[in-house]
């Protein structure tokens, strides 16, 4: 391993967190509510360690696929670390381990949070937490490599390591560009649903934070009642029509923009999550119509929004769905563990893993009636490589068993069994809210420290997807051998 490689690529994240943390102090400057300091400080202390291993002198600027794991497992430990300071230091979150669940759901764009009255909270840090969001939704690490003259194409193994979804890939030859064209898109969406907002009556301040929000599927708002305390069709719609948008895979925007209109039409997976959508919504349309809605509109208008916002893993609310029958609960819970499509912005198992299994069962079945037979899977037309497939089961078996494990320690804490597995789902999916003392109206205050630490590397394994984190932990990983 290149370790020195490694410092050196740590140091330019902390810079960055540095750079990005300048918007919330100027904020906290505007609004003086007393936070102005915390970021001067954290933003000292970022430079300062940031630049110190940026000075570390390598002999080969060379990463490796394992040098790319841990870069992005120890970068995300870090950022989320650092991140918690302004927390810690104005006093908005005063705990240790509060702070640093509050950061890492933050960049991990889980949108799970302890604090109670966050319109209590000081403006700046509010910005920060939102802007922690839009920095994760994409990847820190895929900024880095976007604006850093400095990287190489080997950085490859960053992306892939970092960004969500089995494989992504590249748009153009060289990765920096590819890097380059998802913050593109990213940006121009972004300031898209801003103008949207801003026309439909919202604050410029509570545009941007709601904006943040929904580009990285993360759900932060700056209302206690999150989207729900606006009371505006227009707004909801405007976050609907975005969250489903940051939930399909940007490889299809760049392909729109180069003209290839057919790849949106045949994309399996695409199909696959707008129709789990649109089928997820009528079955609770009709289960909530008559018994938790008078009118056939209303069902609709809260119904779609909640579906979207759960399957995308955004965790905006408008309703209170833990008052919603069992049926819509359940069906809630199973969006939940599925997310949106690979190469977006959501969490969750993701559409493609999902299709992927339902064919590898599906050839199961057809192999035992005909022993005798060849049978392939097939995405968008193209055979799926078997690796890939046998991928996709490990991961399957690797979430079950973080889950399962997660479960038991929150368990320790005695809250209910709804509270607690849903609290993990919300964090190893990176949703936010869950069913009971977790739901819309609630939140994770109540639990234990050791329960929040749990929940805490929970949400940076959902969004890393496992595997850098749990790399961190075997000897041979970190061994002098290039493979």
């Amino acid at each position: 391993m290149n370790h020195k490689m490694i410092l050196k690529s740590l140091g330019s994240v902390l810079c960055i967190e540095a750079v990005c943390m300048v918007p919330s102090l100027l904020v906290s400057i505007i609004y003086c509510q007393g936070d102005t300091s915390s970021f001067l400080l954290t933003i000292a202390i970022l430079l300062l360690l940031g630049l110190g291993l940026r000075s570390v002198k390598t002999e080969t600027t060379t990463i490796y696929a394992r040098d790319g794991f841990a870069i992005v497992a120890l970068g995300w430990l870090l950022v989320s670390l650092f991140g918690a300071l302004p927390f810690l230091i104005s006093g908005a979150v005063p705990s240790v381990i509060d702070a640093l669940f509050e950061s890492a759901s933050a960049f991990s764009t889980t949108g799970a949070s302890i604090i109670r009255e966050i319109e209590g909270i000081p403006k700046g840090i509010v910005f920060w937490r939102s802007s922690a969001h839009w920095m994760g939704g994409m990847g820190v690490l895929v900024m880095m490599i976007a604006i850093l003259p400095s990287v190489k194409a080997s950085t490859l193994h960053i992306m892939k390591a970092e960004s969500p979804g089995p494989a992504p890939g590249k748009f153009v030859p060289k990765i920096k560009e590819t890097a380059k064209i998802l913050y593109i898109i990213y940006i121009v969406m972004t300031a898209v649903q801003v103008i949207f907002l801003l026309a439909g009556g919202m604050p410029l301040y509570d545009s941007l934070i709601h904006a943040f929000g929904t580009a990285s599927t993360g759900g932060f708002s700056s209302r206690n009642a999150s989207v729900g305390a606006y009371g505006s069709v227009y707004i909801e719609t405007v976050i609907t029509v975005f969250m489903l948008l940051f939930g399909i895979n940007f490889s299809l925007y760049y392909a729109l923009l180069k003209g290839n209109m057919k790849s949106l039409f045949r994309d399996e997976e695409l199909r696959f999550f707008l129709g789990t959508v649109l089928v997820a919504s009528l079955l609770i349309v009709i289960n909530t119509y008559g018994s938790v809605f008078q009118s056939i509109g209303e069902s609709i208008r809260y119904t779609s929004f909640q579906v979207s916002s759960v399957i995308t893993t955004t965790g905006y609310a408008t309703a209170d769905f833990t008052l919603w029958p069992t049926f819509s609960q359940g069906l809630l819970v199973i969006l939940m563990f599925m997310g949106a499509s690979a190469g977006s912005t959501a969490g969750g198992l993701k559409c493609i893993r999902i299709l992927l299994l339902f064919k590898i069962v599906k050839r199961e079945v057809i192999k035992i009636i005909h022993p005798r037979s060849v049978q392939t899977v097939k995405i968008n037309g193209r055979i799926v490589d078997e690796e890939i497939l046998y991928g996709v089961l490990t991961f399957f078996f690797a979430y079950i068993a973080v889950f399962t494990i997660s479960i038991a320690f929150v368990l320790l804490d005695n809250k209910d069994l709804l509270s607690s597995s849903t609290a993990v789902v919300a964090c190893l999916s990176n949703i936010g809210p869950g069913l009971g003392i977790v739901g819309p109206a609630g939140n994770f205050a109540d639990f234990s420290l050791i329960s929040k630490a749990v929940l805490t590397l929970c949400m940076i394994i959902g969004r890393l997807e496992i595997y850098p984190i749990l790399l961190l932990f075997a000897p041979t990983f970190w061994k002098r051998v290039n493979i």
